[in-house]
């Protein structure tokens, strides 16, 4: 029986599967094709099935499906290949959430660009989170929600019907001809979303970025229980003592920010900003009715933060992004001062994404003067005073620098700092992200921690277990990482000198700055600039493949830093700035070192690579 063979082989994969599947956070880029996410897996998977091959090593050498877990991994892959192995459906058409309330979201919004209306339709209670009210009204989301006692009552309708629904039985999905989408809940783990027939496989693609940005899918941990569950496995889910960690998390990030104000834990980094963006369109609509908000991003920023800030500004004419140039030879405190003067006159409210340092170029902009232009009353076109801004720091390169405590650089600009958790926070263990404000922001942080429960982005309970054991010791491992990073930064200039390396100075170092990412800007050769860059492309994956292979075991091609062990290597116009625009993407290596590695192997093998120059 199909059934008796999906299950059955479900049950060895999991038996045999790679330990990497449940505790890494970011995967290998060299075997990964992101146009093919999660397809390419699928399909090898499927060969895999067909000969009934399930041996560690055969598993191992499936392909990446996912770049990083939060969109993505190998037991979200398999969780929903097997729901839709056995209930004869696309597997494209099977998405898992982390988040109750966000599949929901996925399919609003494509219905918004759409013009198409919306039925929600349940027979229980909606998620305790679903504020249909503020759903309209600051997302900008228009539906109808019905309550029925039977699920034959579901009629026809002219647009979306989403069913809503809460399981017990993870294999149990009959779905009516009426319901376009089905979104099984299951409060421990998240939920399950099923595109039911062709007619609304056009959905796919736009809700698996809904997936991709403003939540995660979900986490391997609860994927192998409902995995489990799934084919009558016996099943050990041991809850942790999630109020403790929690208390212990939000203590631990106040002494790491000096900032004794509310704190808030989301599923990942884009988790939090999401909260943060949609946590100030509501505050702004509050206290600023009617008037335009201004997102202000660096163009070529992490280019999920890019991204989604022009998601949010989509989806409200009265939202717009404006580019802030920062980077690589651009003065951040100068261009703040000309957007914020503009953003003046047009009287509209101003909030302000920014990395220190930047990324990938890892440059620190002078400070008091940030501070001075951030602080300075301007007037708007008729001379009242101007909003005051809202400067929303991502200090994830050095989550240890205090910028918000009461005698902080940034002590008096309203300031709200947000730091990804699958970084050093973490240490790699987990993708949960955190946020907190200073005095001055501090109001602004209940708007924030209503949206991120709103969208049940909220850390899980093993994501606050990780980070209750890793955040005491994150400044040691930062201290320990740069040491190294400096070592290295140092051999390699004076290995490689015409190469161009951005990293901080001495200077920013003894002020806290104390990153362990640097970005390598090889030297080329060719007769026309196009033929220098080419050249330039290929050496960026000869200096990778080679680090790779040799050290296989330190050395991997991802995009994460701040882990705990090891060497990462990436290049963020092809990584981390997958949807910036081509102009402003960064074809150069970025580098990340950690404190526990071999260094002098790492310092041989580059040497080997210049010697081939």
């Amino acid at each position: 029986m199909q059934d008796n063979k999906t299950t059955n082989y479900i049950k060895n994969v999991l038996a045999n599967m790679p330990s990497d599947w449940l505790r890494l956070t970011t995967h290998r880029l060299d075997i990964y094709n992101e146009g093919l996410a999660k397809t390419e897996f699928l399909e090898q998977l499927e060969l895999l099935y067909n000969e009934n091959i399930f041996d560690l090593t055969s598993l191992s050498n499936l392909p990446t499906a996912y770049d990083y877990i939060r969109l993505g991994h190998p037991l979200s892959s398999v969780l929903e290949w097997g729901i839709a192995k056995l209930h004869n459906l696309n597997p494209k058409s099977v998405i898992s959430f982390s988040s109750k309330t966000v599949p929901v979201l996925a399919v609003l919004r494509k219905n918004l660009f759409e013009n198409k209306k919306t039925r929600i339709v349940h027979m229980g209670s909606l998620p305790v989170a679903f504020d249909a009210e503020v759903i309209k009204k600051v997302y900008g989301y228009d539906f109808e929600i019905e309550q029925i006692d039977a699920v034959e009552n579901i009629s026809s309708f002219d647009g979306s019907t989403i069913w809503i629904t809460e399981q017990d039985d993870v294999g149990n999905f009959e779905i009516p001809s009426t319901v376009d989408f089905l979104i099984a809940i299951y409060p421990d783990f998240g939920s399950i979303l099923l595109a039911n027939g062709t007619a609304n496989e056009s959905y796919v693609s736009e809700i698996q970025h809904v997936r991709r940005r403003e939540t995660i899918a979900m986490t391997p941990a609860n994927c192998l229980v409902v995995l489990q569950t799934l084919v009558g496995d016996t099943v050990e889910h041991t809850i942790s003592d999630r109020q403790a960690n929690k208390a212990s998390v939000i203590a631990s990030i106040k002494e790491i920010t000096n900032a004794d104000t509310k704190a808030v834990v989301g599923s990942s980094g884009l988790s939090i900003q999401y909260a943060i963006m949609m946590g100030l369109v509501h505050n702004a609509q509050e206290h600023h009715p009617e008037k335009p908000i201004r997102f202000i991003v660096p163009p070529n920023c992490y280019g999920g933060t890019n991204d989604q800030a022009r998601r949010v500004a989509a989806c409200n004419p009265n939202i717009e992004v404006m580019d802030l140039p920062v980077d690589g030879g651009q003065d951040m405190v100068k261009s703040v001062d000309i957007v914020l003067d503009t953003i003046a006159k047009e009287d509209a409210v101003p909030y302000i994404i920014a990395e220190i340092p930047t990324n990938p170029r890892v440059e620190v902009p002078d400070l008091d003067k940030l501070r001075e232009v951030l602080s300075r009353e301007r007037k708007t076109n008729d001379g009242t005073t101007a909003i005051d801004p809202v400067f929303i720091l991502d200090q994830t390169f050095c989550p240890n620098v205090h910028f918000l405590g009461e005698n902080d650089i940034l002590s008096s600009v309203r300031t709200i700092s947000y730091a990804s958790g699958s970084k050093f926070p973490s240490g790699g263990l987990c993708t949960a992200g955190y946020s907190i404000a200073n005095k001055k922001a501090e109001a602004l942080m209940d708007n924030i921690e209503f949206h991120l429960a709103l969208c049940d982005n909220e850390a899980t309970a093993l994501q606050y277990e990780i980070l209750a054991k890793q955040l005491p010791s994150m400044n040691q491992r930062i201290k320990d990482a740069y040491a190294y990073t400096r070592e290295f930064v140092t051999f390699v200039s004076k290995t490689l000198p015409d190469a161009k390396i951005n990293f901080v100075s001495e200077e920013l170092a003894a002020q806290g700055f104390t990153p362990s990412v640097f970005s390598l800007d090889l030297p080329t050769k060719g007769a026309t600039e196009e033929e220098k860059e080419t050249y330039k492309r290929a050496l960026n994956l000869k200096l990778i493949n080679l680090m790779i292979n040799e050290i296989p075991n330190e050395s991997k091609f991802c995009v994460s830093y701040g882990q705990l062990k090891g060497c990462y290597w990436t290049i963020p116009a092809t990584s981390t700035q997958g949807t910036t625009k081509e102009g402003d993407k960064d074809y150069i290596v970025r580098v990340a070192l950690s404190g526990s590695m071999d260094l002098e192997l790492h310092k041989k093998v580059f040497t080997d690579f210049v010697n081939s120059l």
